[in-house]
């Protein structure tokens, strides 16, 4: 009787431990993965978002001159599939740790090839990659969830913002588009299937030679004879180029087009081009 007693006790106590195990309540602090465009590539980060909670943050929880994993729980990582320039410095693709030293009047940024530092004593800086000092600023209004995003975003770079509290601090990240597009479009115009609306739309972007442009939207046009987007730019690289009455005739013909393929915001477009060439 005694031994089937606890038996059944046992039991018991692996079925409460199993229900137990099953629970499953909200993260203190939720963690968030952001991924960017940039450049040719994209960069990923991946960081956990502790709030305020009534407390002081730099320079109390964050204390000033230590080293912080920028988040709360695991590491901070950025992962990059393209390489890029941080702080002067080259970053090959790949993941890494992002560090921080915050300070009253300046920050140290930090990325490390650490990817698993969550306190001051697992930092090795000799596995440093880039460093960089930044000046916080004074946010209008307090940030309460520790927040990193993304901003000011351009052909090739974007901001790492790093937000809570009254303190903001930007972090500028750099690639080269410029010399991998060019090569990209010098290796492609030697193949059979040539990306000339697309070359076309870059050289326009970037402010480069207007009739070469403008021969590659012809080459385009030849093989899409009904792309109402392709005479559009085409007229738009007439109007820049000064030449109005051509660019007027253009923009008629993408506007007829776009009627008969139903797309009104291409009929639109047009309409505002021609009436700006008047």
């Amino acid at each position: 009787m005694l031994t089937k007693l606890f038996l059944s006790a046992g039991i018991t106590l692996l079925s409460l431990g199993i229900n137990a195990q099953s629970l499953k309540t909200p993260q203190p602090s939720t963690t968030q993965t952001i991924k960017q465009d940039l450049g040719i590539g994209s960069v990923e980060l991946s960081y956990s978002r502790p709030g305020m909670k009534g407390r002081k943050i730099f320079g109390d929880l964050v204390p000033f001159g230590k080293v912080w994993r920028t988040g709360a729980n695991s590491a901070t990582t950025l992962q990059f599939s393209d390489s890029v320039t941080i702080g002067g410095t080259r970053i090959a693709p790949g993941k890494y740790g992002l560090l921080t030293i915050p300070d009253k009047d300046q920050w140290t940024v930090i990325i490390s090839q650490q990817t698993d530092v969550t306190s001051p004593a697992a930092y090795q800086q000799d596995k440093d990659l880039a460093r960089l000092t930044v000046k916080p600023v004074n946010n209008t209004s307090p940030v309460e969830t520790f927040t990193m995003q993304f901003a000011n975003v351009k052909s090739n770079s974007a901001d790492l913002q790093i937000m809570w509290d009254n303190t903001t601090v930007n972090v500028p990240i750099t690639t080269d588009v410029e010399s991998k597009v060019m090569a990209q479009i010098d290796n492609l115009m030697n193949k059979d299937n040539k990306p000339y609306f697309q070359s076309a739309m870059y050289y326009m972007e970037t402010g480069k030679d207007l009739n070469q442009a403008l021969a590659w939207l012809d080459k385009a046009i030849e093989q899409n004879p009904t792309a109402f987007w392709v005479y559009h730019q085409k007229a738009n690289a007439l109007a820049k180029l000064g030449r109005k009455e051509e660019a007027k005739t253009t923009a008629l013909k993408s506007m007829n087009l776009a009627k008969e393929a139903k797309n009104d915001d291409y009929v639109e477009l047009n309409k505002k081009l021609i009436s700006n060439l008047k």
